[in-house]
């Protein structure tokens, strides 16, 4: 009787087996299937092999626009002149750093490249510079990705020669000591290797490179504000910005397109510390290049872009608006300068986007007004004459309120009320005054459009306050009323 039973349990046990060895055989073709169909998309080329045909001097552009694309030219030699200087920049209204750039802008001159290229390389230090440099580039197989043929005094040039054998989109950066002293101070860019054939076409491309940067005074601080280096072995950035500065993509230098058409991203990520969680609020990318190269993710809503490297994200514009570009660590946009926009113009298209159905009052629970903080309050110099107090007033709304009003004043349709012309705004400064103070929420009515959201309480001095309302009045078509520490005072002693 037990041996009957022992035959049958390994009668079902062989069954079982067999069964699972079926599912393996299964599960293994299809990964083989797979990996044969994304070999088939990819296949490596032997770029060493690849002959050049004459040669050319590259296009060199600065953020946020690159050079034409390679598209199906021949393999060249590609002549490179890159220029390092240092120049004193604003990194915000009334903050200025020292930047140490490749080709005079953070970040540094785009260079666009073809897979089998000989790029002969010229790297000049500018006279005037005071401190030597080289540069390593991603894209290069060999010591130091050129750094060590290319340390180069102020007034020297240097030249190195490379064979270009991956595609992709890399970082290029300084690499003299201290690495990360110089990389810091904006020594970084991008260069393009592009497929035999080039990448298939679209109707905009765009530069976009993030940067964490540390100084001695606050964010927001007015004067020269040198390199903080205990801040930056801290990690503890006062801005992360995209393309050396705060607002280097929004107002006047938002990126443009037109709905229906195509746009490519070329990102990248000099650090030196910080990973980007890169984001375009109000779309989905259609294609992510990950890290730069050559495998493609699809439909996909943020990309993470580590230190040192790369992302190439295509998408189409369905509808028109402005599109907000963020690091989706957030605070780094709304309170350490990583925003920027792309202004999208064209018909509406309901399909893709209905736009405002319905305005009701809704009260959630913990709906409070919350307080911001200003670390820079206490530091920042006492604005006497008008002129000055009105220019202190654009840094402080800079630093504070653009985000949510947006930089000419306009806000955001059905969330943030316009400050520019604004009826609610001219009415009762007194009432401005408070709201700056204590916060607002619930309703009210801008220019005959309701908002219904919350406003948070600034924790400014009243010299702040004062200078920040002064320059909003004084601006946007408003009355050029001047509000005074006086008049904050007295709201602020109020119950």
């Amino acid at each position: 009787m037990v041996d009957q039973q022992t035959k049958r349990w390994k009668l079902k046990i062989i069954k079982k087996l067999k069964v699972m060895k079926k599912i393996f055989i299964l599960i293994f073709a299809s990964v083989a299937f797979i990996g044969c169909k994304q070999n088939d998309e990819y296949k490596k080329v032997d770029a060493t092999q690849i002959k050049v045909d004459g040669t050319i001097n590259a296009e060199l552009t600065s953020p946020p626009f690159v050079p034409k694309p390679v598209g199906d030219r021949p393999a060249k030699k590609l002549i490179v002149n890159l220029e390092i200087i240092e120049k004193e920049g604003e990194m915000a209204d009334g903050v200025k750093y020292v930047y140490w750039t490749f080709g005079g802008s953070v970040p540094g001159s785009f260079i666009r490249t073809r897979i089998g290229d000989e790029v002969e390389f010229h790297l000049k230090n500018h006279p005037d510079n005071k401190l030597p440099h080289n540069i390593d580039l991603h894209a290069v197989t060999g010591p130091g990705g050129g750094a060590k043929s290319s340390f180069v005094a102020p007034g020297h040039e240097v030249t190195f020669s490379f064979k270009v054998l991956n595609q992709g989109l890399f970082v290029y950066h300084c690499a003299t000591a201290p690495v990360g002293m110089h990389i810091a101070n904006g020594m970084y860019g991008l260069i393009l290797v592009e497929p035999e054939g080039g990448l298939p076409p679209v109707d905009k491309e765009y530069y976009i490179m993030q940067g964490d940067f540390y100084t001695k005074g606050a964010n927001g601080e007015k004067g020269l504000q040198p390199f903080d280096m205990t801040k930056a072995i801290k990690e503890e950035p006062d801005y992360v910005v995209f393309n050396g500065k705060t607002g280097s993509l929004t107002g006047d230098n938002a990126l443009t397109a037109k709905v229906g058409e195509t746009i490519r991203l070329f990102v990248g990520n000099g650090g030196p510390n910080l990973v980007s969680s890169f984001h375009v609020i109000g779309e989905i990318f259609d294609n992510v290049h990950v890290e730069g190269g050559t495998l493609i993710n699809h439909d996909v809503q943020t990309t993470l872009v580590p230190s040192g490297g790369a992302a190439i994200v295509d998408f189409k514009v369905e509808a028109p608006g402005t599109l907000i570009i963020v690091d989706h660590s957030i605070f780094r946009t709304f309170n350490k300068g990583s925003l920027g926009m792309i202004n999208v113009t064209g018909d509406d298209n309901k399909t893709v986007y209905s736009g405002p159905q319905s305005d009701e009052v809704y009260h959630p629970e913990g709906g409070t007004i919350q307080t911001m903080p200003n670390e820079a309050s206490a530091k920042a110099p006492k604005a006497v004459t008008l002129v000055e107090r009105i220019a202190d007033g654009k840094s402080i709304y800079s630093r504070t309120c653009f985000a949510c009003h947006q930089p000419t004043g306009e806000g955001l349709p059905n969330t943030f009320p316009p400050l520019a012309k604004s009826d609610f705004l001219n009415a009762d400064v007194n009432r401005a005054i408070e709201f700056v103070l204590k916060g607002k929420t619930g309703e009210v009515v801008v220019n005959g459009k309701k908002y219904n959201s919350v406003m948070t309480a600034q924790t400014l001095t009243d010299d702040e306050v004062a200078n920040v309302l002064t320059y909003v009045y004084s601006t946007w078509g408003n009355s050029k009323k001047e509000v005074t520490p006086a008049m904050v005072k007295a709201i602020r002693s109020k119950k």
